[in-house]
């Protein structure tokens, strides 16, 4: 019964949100490892490090942010400026892009900013979600926000990708020159600024407490043993887990032209859009931990098959990336109501804080290990990433247990 209940305008507003800004985000995001490319041209050799030193660098210290962000909004108990705050700078970080042809390194700039702004804006939304949903939709909500913020990146994908075909060089494989880029960059701004917007009329779920402010555990020595644990398992996941810039940087190693990769990625967001608010149901019925065990699993398969695909079976990648947008729906909310239902209620968005931290502090290691493995041989990284993946699912299986839900 509680599955039928109407979810609250508050999921509806902020899954907006993230729909306009991931429409923008993905208009950009799988020409950066193409445009750095151009960028280097006559360094081809340093590709693969400093693309793992942009997202490792972009990612991981940004992600620093998150915790403490978490808990400065429990403790004002605020949630709708900080997340309009964060999605503002994100939408301001892409002006940087333009300046790239000065220094590879304003590419790092750019993502840089654009994760403190994730940063800044994710925990405490992620915090106005739960507040905003009774446990038991918990997985659904979250499932619901992933399925619109991917919708989102179907869309800006799409129109990555006509954009590129426009301004294709058929001899390279890539876009004809800088401009050609910077059109697309151009153009993404417009929907990042229509997503924050739609926080304005947000309204904060916090309840109003009468014996002064919370105190949020900042302490993460005191959190629950199922939950450390669980940290363990995403952490050891993680150093596996690098940038999907490398999976892209894969596919055209193995012939494909920008244009057909650009589809490939949409194939994986559309699969993750389509099934996102069924698993997060789903987990809501079975339990959180059954369905992540699944879709870890098949993260180890389809990123190991990525290593293992040679130019003669280079086909099989649309399936791959298919099946990777399975494990992407399977996860990425249900891990979200799974540390929500597992941390303190005045520590929220402290906890939600901890898990993207950890998160992104394990993509810098990630990033770069993939960089230089990838410069080493073009399938190590995905070999590996499929090895960290089991021992996480091991970790996962055998030493967290979940809460039973009223």
């Amino acid at each position: 019964m509680a599955n039928r209940q109407r979810l609250d305008r508050n999921v509806i507003l902020t899954g907006v949100t993230s729909f306009f800004t991931d429409v923008s985000s993905e208009m950009v995001y799988p020409l950066l490892q193409a445009f750095l490319g151009m960028i280097l041209a006559t360094r081809q050799a340093l590709l693969g490090p400093a693309l793992g030193i942009v997202e490792g660098i972009a990612e991981s210290t940004a992600s620093l942010s998150k915790v403490f962000v978490g808990y400065y909004s429990d403790r004002i108990q605020k949630r709708k400026e900080l997340a309009i705050a964060g999605y503002g700078l994100s939408a301001v970080a892409k002006l940087l892009l333009f300046l790239a042809a000065f220094g590879w390194f304003f590419v790092l700039l750019s993502r840089f900013f654009d994760r403190i702004g994730k940063g800044v804006r994710t925990a405490p939304r992620d915090a106005l979600i739960a507040e905003s949903t009774p446990d038991s939709m918990r997985g659904k909500a979250f499932g619901v926000h992933r399925a619109m913020d991917f919708a989102g990146a179907v869309l800006g994908v799409l129109i990555c990708y006509f954009v590129s075909l426009r301004y294709l060089d058929h001899a390279t494989g890539n876009l004809k020159d800088l401009r050609s880029f910077y059109i697309l960059f151009a153009i993404s701004i417009v929907p990042a600024a229509i997503g924050v917007l739609f926080l304005f009329p947000v309204r904060e779920k916090g309840a109003t407490r009468k014996d002064g402010k919370p105190k949020p555990n900042l302490d993460i020595r005191k959190y629950d043993t199922n939950l450390k644990w669980f940290f363990l398992a995403i952490l050891v996941f993680t150093l596996g887990n690098s940038s999907n810039q490398f999976l892209l940087l894969r596919c055209m190693n193995l012939g494909y032209s920008l244009p057909t990769v650009i589809l490939m990625y949409m194939a994986f967001n559309l699969s993750i859009s389509l099934l996102s608010t069924a698993f997060g149901s789903l987990s809501d019925r079975i339990g959180r931990k059954r369905v992540l065990l699944m879709g870890f699993l098949i993260y180890a398969v389809v990123y190991a098959s990525f290593g293992f695909i040679t130019p003669g079976t280079r086909s099989l990648l649309w399936v791959f990336w298919i099946v990777y947008g399975i494990y992407y729906a399977m996860t990425e909310g249900v891990e979200k109501a799974f540390v929500s239902s597992l941390g303190d209620k005045d520590s929220k968005a402290t906890t939600l804080g901890f898990y993207h931290m950890i998160v992104g502090v394990g993509l810098l290691p990630a990033s770069l290990i993939a960089g230089f493995l990838f410069s080493a041989h073009p399938s190590a990284p995905f070999l590996f990433g499929g090895a960290t993946a089991l021992c996480a699912t091991a970790i996962l299986l055998l030493r967290v247990r979940e809460k039973r839900r009223t």
